[in-house]
């Protein structure tokens, strides 16, 4: 074979090339089409929409009296009647009859000291009352008998028959047996004072409560030194520090700028920390009489309408105070929204709620309008997310962008 028939055995591969580039831009053209519909199709979902700008709020508990507060401080519950119940005397605590909690009345026994040697100085005093109503009734007996010699010396005076010594005499015995009774009579007082000191010291081992309280604190136990001032090393000033319940009151600090606000019977309401979803009826007591210089600012004493057992001294607590009385309507809590985030939707009152970066339009039940805010009677849970004051271009489904999250 030639050399020129061996050259026309050469495969063209131009024919191939080009098929192989026709069905590559047909795939490709092919992907752009799938990509695009793609995009479409979630652009229309919204998917791919930039969501609209929206202000989100929260369905809240309120009590209708925060809708009329003029003003709220910070304080403390105290008791006014608050007392440590110490010795006079100096000894050790014998026994302690009471602990933390306990309800003790007015004149009840809380703890005794050791007592012998007091007790023993009043049996001394009973004894030595006894001796002076004995010799008492010696000394009469005696004047008895002195006054009667007397008048015997003296009818026989006159008779001439005794001398005027023997008058002189009996005169003088008659008037020994008056001074003796007379001294008699006041060493009997003396030892009834001395009993009535002894039967004191006595009492003063018995600590008793002054009023009706409860026990807060326990200071001492059995076997430590009571002392007045608790000077000693390992003394004890007090036993027991007692409250009067009835008596709880809460202090609050009040600004010299707002305390024009405050007046004397003003109706309150107390929330405790230690019970948030509770309130408390309250009246302004006291608007104490001067300021502390330090803080800017004038105590107020708050007193409780209602009494609780739950109240303890020292809780913190908050106070509202209030432009009128809180009705017995206005003592339950209401779920509320904003009036802002209530919109017309279909001739309802409804709001739109957010779920999972969506707007929902929820129908809603309405009840009263206190200040901005709107009772929700049904249709919403507190807690649920709903939009503030939803802008026009708003619609059930829309994705929205929470402002500042």
């Amino acid at each position: 074979m030639s050399i020129d028939d061996l050259s026309k055995l050469r495969i063209d591969r131009t024919k191939y090339r080009t098929q192989s580039n026709t069905r590559k831009k047909r795939f490709l053209l092919l992907i752009i089409l799938t990509v695009s519909a793609g995009l479409g199709i979630l652009y229309g979902t919204g998917i791919l929409q930039p969501g609209v700008k929206v202000e989100i709020t929260k369905v809240t508990t309120i009590y209708p009296s925060q809708t009329f507060t003029l003003l709220n401080a910070s304080g403390y519950v105290v008791a006014q009647r608050k007392s440590a119940v110490s010795s006079k005397i100096t000894s050790w605590l014998d026994s302690l009859l009471v602990e933390e909690g306990s309800v003790v009345k007015k004149g009840e026994i809380i703890a005794t000291l050791e007592n012998k040697d007091v007790t023993a100085a009043l049996e001394k005093a009973k004894a030595n009352r006894e001796v002076a109503r004995f010799e008492i009734e010696q000394a009469e007996a005696e004047l008895t008998e002195a006054v009667l010699a007397f008048n015997r010396i003296k009818e026989l005076l006159e008779d001439e028959v005794a001398s005027p010594s023997e008058y002189d005499a009996s005169e003088a015995r008659h008037k020994s047996a008056i001074a003796a009774v007379a001294t008699k009579k006041a060493a009997l007082r003396a030892s009834k004072s001395a009993l009535n000191e002894a039967e004191a010291n006595l009492e003063y081992t018995y600590l008793r409560a002054s009023f009706d309280a409860v026990v807060l604190t326990k200071n001492a136990d059995v076997g430590d030194i009571v002392t007045p001032v608790g000077a000693a090393t390992n003394a004890r000033a007090s036993v027991v520090t007692i409250a009067d319940m009835d008596s709880l009151q809460v202090e609050v600090d009040v600004s010299e700028s707002n305390i024009e606000q405050v007046k004397t019977g003003q109706p309150c309401e107390i929330q405790l920390d230690a019970f948030p979803d509770k309130r408390f009826r309250g009246k302004v007591h006291m608007i104490v009489p001067t300021a502390d210089r330090s803080k800017a600012s004038v105590l107020v004493k708050v007193a409780f309408l209602d009494k609780d057992s739950s109240i303890l001294p020292e809780m913190s607590a908050k106070v509202a105070f209030l432009k009128r009385e809180v009705t017995e309507k206005e003592q339950i809590p209401i779920k509320a929204v904003p009036v802002s985030a209530i919109v017309k939707y279909k001739g309802h009152d409804s709001v739109y709620v957010l779920v999972d970066n969506r707007v929902k339009e929820k129908r809603i039940v309405t009840g009263r309008r206190l200040d901005n805010m709107v009772e929700i009677i049904s249709g919403l849970e507190t807690g649920s997310r709903v939009v503030l004051s939803p802008p026009d271009k708003i619609e059930n489904g829309k994705k929205v962008k929470i402002i500042d999250e």
